[in-house]
């Protein structure tokens, strides 16, 4: 059955990037791709991505020869180009809209929602959210991108220690409007 899981890390005080929009409180942080809860083990299972254009243009300058290798959604109001050889599909739509087309693209595996908060606090908006996992850094940033700019009910599942970062896999609770 495919989920919708938001897979990111965060600062201890619940931002996933600086004001400025840098990664370099992560990016210097020592962690295991092959280990607990790991990006490695996480990408095998998933069949399509969504990601908000901010993080979509992070990824672009920063490390230009990524691309997922499943569908991605970017949600965007901008007008941007993908690059060659990219499964990229830009939408200005809500995600409810568009959640279907994912889920049958990612045949049984699970949806990945990147980034960033405010994206997958409407798929959770939704109902659409079913995981959260989190790698959190013993870092603090005092400000930035938040985590989930939104009340979100979760439940613990899993936690883990993966290098500096303590891994923690939460259920979204559901309300009982959505049951």
């Amino acid at each position: 059955m495919t989920r919708t899981v938001y897979y990111t890390a965060t600062s201890l005080d619940g931002f996933i990037a600086t004001v400025d929009h840098s990664l370099d409180w992560l990016l210097s942080r020592e962690n295991d791709a092959d280990g607990p809860m790991g990006y490695d083990g996480f990408i095998t299972g998933i069949g399509a991505v969504a990601m908000g254009a901010t993080t979509y243009l992070w990824v672009r300058e920063h490390d230009p020869d990524w691309l997922p290798e499943q569908p991605a959604w970017v949600f965007t109001h901008r007008d941007l180009t993908p690059p060659p050889g990219a499964d990229l599909r830009f939408t200005a739509d809500d995600p409810a809209r568009v959640h279907a087309a994912m889920v049958e693209a990612a045949r049984g595996r699970d949806v990945w929602v990147v980034g960033g908060g405010d994206l997958a606090g409407q798929f959770a908006d939704r109902g659409l959210l079913d995981e959260v996992v989190v790698a959190i850094a013993p870092v603090t940033l005092g400000s930035g991108a938040p985590l989930l700019p939104r009340r979100v009910e979760l439940e613990v599942r899993e936690c883990v220690r993966n290098g500096e970062f303590v891994c923690v896999r939460y259920g979204v609770r559901r309300s009982p409007a959505d049951a």
